[in-house]
């Protein structure tokens, strides 16, 4: 079976015939140098199956399911609410997280938030790619940005809230519930203490102190989902 794995946005099911987009025919034959009869992978929320390339025609591909090799996976829910950063950060912020577990990202806009912008459509090409990569299945979510208190009002999660003010150096994973969990780093600045104590004030909490060092946001995300992940698993 071949390693390639390419996300397919529309419907998959046995014995059926589609064809690639232009970008992704592009890499198949120009890039992997893949030919007829060759193999290579297919997946989206109908799971994931081993396709089969019956042509090319007008340099777009062709090609045949044959079977289904992996079920959709139902995973534990890990979500991240950030504060958006310069560009080539955040797109390597984003591309880690989704390598690392997490399901549903959420910008939020806080006191100290510089950048008050984000590509989805960058954004969610990303994302792609970094399932691809990494062996998923799963596509996380990517929610339009929003400010903290509409964050706070309506979502229902555990939350891990990184704060450089906490003397709590662990995650107690006793305290997690069935619901999602979430965890929040704030801007570059770092939280205001209003923001804190909302934050403080929810049920669902547990504040931690991920390192010693004031680390880049970009850093702090990779290291409190690492965190995470391992309490978990």
């Amino acid at each position: 079976m071949s390693n390639i794995r390419l996300f397919f946005s529309n419907k998959l099911s046995a014995n059926m015939t589609d064809k690639l987009d232009n970008s992704q025919s592009h890499y198949l034959t120009k890039v992997m140098r893949v030919k007829q009869n060759e193999v290579f992978s297919l997946f989206n929320k109908d799971g994931e199956w081993e396709a089969k390339i019956l042509g090319v025609s007008r340099s777009i591909v062709e090609f045949e399911t044959i079977k289904k090799i992996r079920q959709q996976e139902n995973t534990k829910e890990i979500w991240l609410a950030f504060s958006p950063i310069k560009s080539n950060y955040q797109n390597f912020m984003i591309q880690k997280a989704t390598e690392l577990g997490i399901t549903k990202f959420l910008p939020i806009i806080f006191d100290r938030t510089i950048v008050r912008k984000i590509n989805m459509e960058r954004l969610g090409k990303i994302v792609i790619e970094a399932i691809e990569q990494s062996g998923l299945i799963n596509i996380p979510f990517i929610e339009p940005i929003q400010k903290l208190d509409n964050f706070l009002k309506k979502n229902s999660m555990d939350l891990i809230f990184t704060d450089l003010n906490s003397e709590n150096k662990k995650v107690d994973k006793s305290k997690f519930t069935d619901k999602p969990v979430c965890i929040i780093v704030g801007p570059e600045g770092d939280f205001s203490e209003a923001e804190r104590q909302k934050i403080l004030s929810l049920k669902s909490v547990q504040s931690i102190k991920i390192s010693q060092n004031i680390l880049r946001s970009e850093t702090a995300v990779i290291s409190a989902i690492s965190i995470v992940n391992y309490v978990i698993n």
